[in-house]
């Protein structure tokens, strides 16, 4: 399994795009087109991402040269962290991680995501035993995928994980904690 944390994207702003649709940059976009040749390299069976379209437009160019298509999991979507609109998110974020128990009325914990990111990367290694699955999606996704399977991902970790960022998960089993390398670990 092979997770991508999407590249540069455009910024959040109080007027859009949503987060859905936030598109990659020029220089993510450039980016993407960077990560082509050692993406194919790994031979990957499959190409799946979360739907936001920064996400896709990451591994897009990769399933491109590779000849398969880009489908799209919910379950491999961003955290869904319940907080409206705001240019001071890091307070709010830093409080998710000091207490990864604590949801926003509309939105999940980190626990939650931690759980969701676990089983949706399981749910991938089961469906494609003994091949490579390439999987874009985003900073905090991948880093409490990488803390459910043991690795001390922490919130400065995320502050630290690079855009776009590549983290290889080798499971010998599906069930068991797979061996993880990638950027800071």
């Amino acid at each position: 399994m092979v997770l991508v944390r999407h590249a540069s994207s455009v910024p959040p702003t109080r007027d859009g795009p949503d987060d859905l649709t936030r598109p990659l940059t020029p220089e993510g976009l450039r980016q993407a087109d960077e990560l082509v040749e050692s993406l194919t390299a790994l031979r990957p069976a499959a190409v799946w991402s979360s739907p936001y379209l920064r996400a896709v437009q990451t591994v897009r160019p990769t399933a491109r040269a590779l000849g398969l298509p880009v489908g799209t999991r919910r379950e491999l979507r961003e955290w869904d962290d319940g907080l409206p609109f705001t240019d001071d998110w890091i307070p709010h974020y830093a409080r998710n991680w000091a207490d990864p128990s604590f949801a926003r009325p509309t939105g999940e914990s980190l626990d939650q995501l931690t759980a969701r990111a676990v089983a949706a990367v399981r749910a991938l290694a089961r469906a494609y035993p003994g091949r490579l699955v390439l999987a874009g999606s985003h900073g905090t996704f991948v880093s409490r995928a990488l803390r459910g399977f043991g690795v001390p991902a922490d919130w400065p970790f995320l502050r630290r994980m690079p855009m776009p960022a590549v983290y290889r998960l080798r499971f010998t089993d599906p069930d068991a904690d797979p061996q993880t390398s990638g950027p800071g670990l």
